[in-house]
């Protein structure tokens, strides 16, 4: 029998409002849209921010080339703006072939059908050119609350409570092939909510929490309903989950900003990342699977010696010289010896040819992807370059 397996994809990570400068390109700018395939083949979209749009693009063109109509279980978090935005610009809710089954919470500032409402106000005029009615997909909503569960196929889903302003629910996946919880924007210090976001958590194998500031940040922004990389750590440990994934990134920190986060956090928990758009987390009953979805460069240009240094997945130094080829304004792909961690630096430094006196350039870029080549014991490495 086939293994069990649950596909986790990230179509947006960013927190507050969208982030398109140059500085934040390679984790991404949009704002939260996760999607999750359950074992049984079962749609599930986790909040609605500019994510959303990506996510609906690539189902249209799948149900344009497959026939098929689609369905799926969304679920928002909470109705500030930057988890609802990208409603509007959801191309299968145009289609009356779709049928989407929404849920929430009802607020107490809106009243009875507030995911509707919600959806409603930011569509009418004149903050829209078109409301709510052009979109054709059947569409139902359900009122949550923390505590309640449901099941979505062969998945059981809890929704608890989160420390947010004007409210916020958390989400638990127990799917067949394991557990994934989903805590976007919340705060720590709050007894009742800390207890409850443990619960959520406990034992999960996939465990994606806010992280939108630095522990310093946090001090002097008590009650923004944001967590730190700290934090999630400490729940992470206290509810003994496999893998943290530090989510909901603030749109003024760059992806240097991000990436000390990243060291930092991985000083105190060894399997934690930091969620980025095209990132694709596989959930089996034995392992989690990691990869990113980067373009890959398809022109001709030569292989290049290079010395690179990292360290391997089990943080040892390597240091080797290799070719390095596919090379984009943005990636290449390195052939290693040695298989280092995804989401871990290395210095590449372009090698000098024989008799040439130039000075060597030395690059410092992020592995993304890791593929065993079968001829050798190589690991085919594909890395994104550092501003």
């Amino acid at each position: 029998m086939a293994e069990n397996i649950a596909k986790l994809s990230f179509w947006g990570v960013r927190g507050s409002t969208p982030s398109a400068d140059r500085t934040t390109w390679r984790y991404g700018g949009n704002t939260p849209c996760l999607e999750l395939i359950t074992p049984d083949q079962g749609r599930l979209i986790l909040d609605c921010g500019t994510g959303l749009r990506m996510l609906g693009n690539s189902w249209a063109a799948e149900a344009e080339q497959t026939g098929r109509s689609i369905e799926a279980d969304v679920l928002v978090t909470h109705y500030h703006w930057d988890h609802i935005q990208g409603i509007p610009f959801f191309a299968p809710l145009y289609s009356p072939r779709n049928a989407f089954r929404f849920h929430s919470f009802r607020s107490e500032f809106v009243g009875p059908e507030s995911l509707k409402r919600a959806f409603e106000a930011q569509m009418a005029h004149p903050y829209f050119p078109v409301n709510l009615s052009a979109m054709s997909a059947h569409r139902e909503f359900t009122e949550l609350a923390g505590g309640d569960s449901f099941n979505a196929g062969d998945t059981r889903i809890t929704a608890r409570w989160l420390n947010h302003p004007q409210g916020c629910l958390g989400f638990r996946f127990e799917t067949p092939a394991g557990v994934i919880a989903y805590a976007t924007d919340n705060e720590p210090g709050v007894p009742e909510f800390d207890q409850a976001l443990i619960e959520l958590a406990d034992g999960a194998d996939i465990f994606i929490n806010d992280a939108q500031y630095t522990p310093e940040q946090l001090e002097s922004r008590k009650g923004w309903g944001h967590s730190s990389w700290l934090a999630s750590i400490r729940t992470a440990k206290a509810a003994r989950v496999r893998h943290l994934v530090l989510f909901h990134h603030d749109p003024d920190s760059s992806d240097s900003a991000v990436d000390r986060i990243l060291r930092d956090a991985r000083g105190q928990f060894e399997n934690v990342w930091i969620a980025a758009e095209g990132m694709v987390m596989s959930l089996g009953t034995k392992q989690v699977d990691i990869d990113f979805c980067t373009q890959r460069h398809l022109g001709s240009e030569p292989s290049l010696p290079v010395r690179v240094t990292g360290q391997t997945q089990d943080g040892k130094t390597f240091d080797e010289h290799t070719m390095i080829h596919d090379m984009g304004m943005r990636s290449a792909t390195i052939d290693l010896a040695h298989a280092p961690k995804l989401q871990s630096a290395l210095q590449v430094v372009m090698e000098t040819p024989a008799g040439e006196t130039e000075k060597r350039r030395a690059l410092r870029c992020y592995v993304v992807r890791l593929e065993p080549k079968p001829d050798n014991n190589e690991v085919s490495v594909g890395v994104v370059f550092v501003e």
